[in-house]
């Protein structure tokens, strides 16, 4: 565990005990029957967390923000507080993990929780009682502000365990939770005026439904997940024949959802560009292509006329998953260019698919700054002229002023530097061109 990352705990710790204390000097005293409520929801929060599912290596998606919230509404004091860490502590108990994970989660839920006790206190919220009366304004902003410490803090421990910069993760791990957080805030507050009028059982019936709802999620993610990791694994076997290929698909995949976001495409569309990325060379599986692929000169005409039907295998192998049907048109024509003279139906400007010319720099991109028999990786300084140089000619002139005019260029210098890397499958076909990829 880097020395950084064990620091931040223990800020996170520190800051723990300070909001707990916070929130004990704003309600010394709770209402009379807080028990009952802070103990279900509590206990509630524990079940959600057991359920909770993996969101990447690092960090569990769970409901138990709701019960939690919901618990705030009713108990608005440290009492409340002290059961959630209390409750924290059991989930990381069941799990086992590190004590250094331990500390940490319980110390970023406690201080989401108290800091939302202390902010409602403090806007003048009371304990919703059985008539369901909200005060909109402290709910809004204690529930506003729990989401964005309990994100704040994941995103900066993954952050530094994974040497990341904090802007990257942060959108990578809030990609679709806005709206998630934003459906989840009034389920709060029916949690909260359920638990007032009809009590535990009222408050246990309606937790079932949610539970079952986040199950059938788990599942749907789950399966989504193993299909992203069955298209790694596929990818990664392509590559393996030849010691040029390794780590080119994945680049490209990563370098098409930068532009795309500096095209302004959304973060769900940035995902299915991706996948089509990650894919665009898997046609090269066919043994057709292994000989060349595996031979170190210079590819012959007829070669290279073989090589350039890859594109077209790599649409028919993906046009026989129905849930990929519509990358098939992106991964056909992502070696066309601007002016007419790529391959293999010859289209030109806006003819093109517009996913396919984001892949179509991404993937020379990675051919210029990547290792060859002949040459080694151009510095991202030269990678930036050529792209300029290219613009109307290989590549969407739009595309080209808008990443040049962005800091794509200064974060892939970051990236690259050092070392360069080595290896791409696009070796061969760039012999032709110093652009082709």
């Amino acid at each position: 565990m880097p020395n950084k990352v064990v620091v931040y705990v223990y800020g996170t710790a520190l800051a723990a005990i300070l909001a707990f204390v916070g929130s004990y000097l704003v309600s010394v005293t709770a209402a009379a029957g807080w028990l009952t409520p802070a103990l279900c929801m509590a206990a509630l929060g524990v079940v959600a967390q057991v359920l909770a599912h993996k969101v990447g290596s690092k960090v569990r998606g769970s409901i138990a923000s709701i019960p939690y919230m919901a618990g705030v509404l009713l108990v608005p004091s440290w009492h409340l507080v002290l059961c959630i860490l209390l409750a924290e502590a059991v989930v990381v108990a069941l799990r086992r993990i590190t004590w250094i994970k331990a500390l940490f989660n319980v110390s970023q839920f406690t201080v989401s929780i108290a800091s939302s006790v202390i902010v409602y206190r403090a806007l003048g919220g009371r304990a919703v009682v059985a008539d369901g009366t909200l005060r909109v304004l402290p709910y809004a902003a204690a529930v506003t502000l729990f989401f964005a410490l309990n994100t704040f803090a994941v995103c900066g421990v993954v952050a530094l365990s994974e040497n990341s910069k904090f802007s990257q993760v942060w959108r990578r791990m809030t990609r679709g939770a806005l709206l998630y957080d934003i459906l989840a805030s009034p389920l709060a507050f029916l949690f909260a005026w359920v638990f007032a009028t009809r009590g535990i059982g009222g408050a246990v019936l309606l937790a079932i439904p949610l539970l079952a709802v986040r199950q059938v999620y788990r599942t749907s993610w789950q399966l989504e997940q193993a299909t992203q990791d069955l298209l790694q694994l596929m990818v990664k076997a392509i590559e393996a024949r030849d010691p040029y290929t390794s780590g080119h698909s994945q680049r490209v995949q990563e370098y098409s959802m930068l532009i795309g976001r500096v095209a302004g495409l959304s973060n769900r569309v940035c995902d299915r560009l991706g996948t089509a990325a990650l894919l665009h060379d898997v046609g090269k599986i066919h043994e057709i292509y292994a000989p060349i692929l595996r031979k170190p000169d210079k590819l012959t005409a007829d070669e290279w006329e073989i090589m350039k039907t890859h594109p077209v295998k790599s649409a028919e192998l993906v046009a026989t998953v129905s849930q990929l049907h519509d990358l098939v048109p992106t991964i056909r024509n992502h070696h066309e260019n601007w002016d007419g003279s790529g391959y293999p139906d010859r289209l030109a400007g806006a003819a093109i698919p517009y996913w396919a010319r984001i892949i179509t720099i991404a993937d020379t991109i990675d051919a210029m700054t990547t290792d060859r028999p002949y040459r080694k990786a151009l510095s991202v300084e030269t990678v930036r002229t050529e792209i300029a140089a290219m613009a109307g000619r290989q590549f969407d002139p739009a595309l080209c002023i808008a990443l040049l005019n962005s800091r794509f260029f200064d974060n892939l210098e970051e990236r690259l530097t050092p070392p360069l890397r080595s290896g791409s499958n696009l070796r061969l076909e760039a012999k032709r061109s110093r652009h082709s990829a």
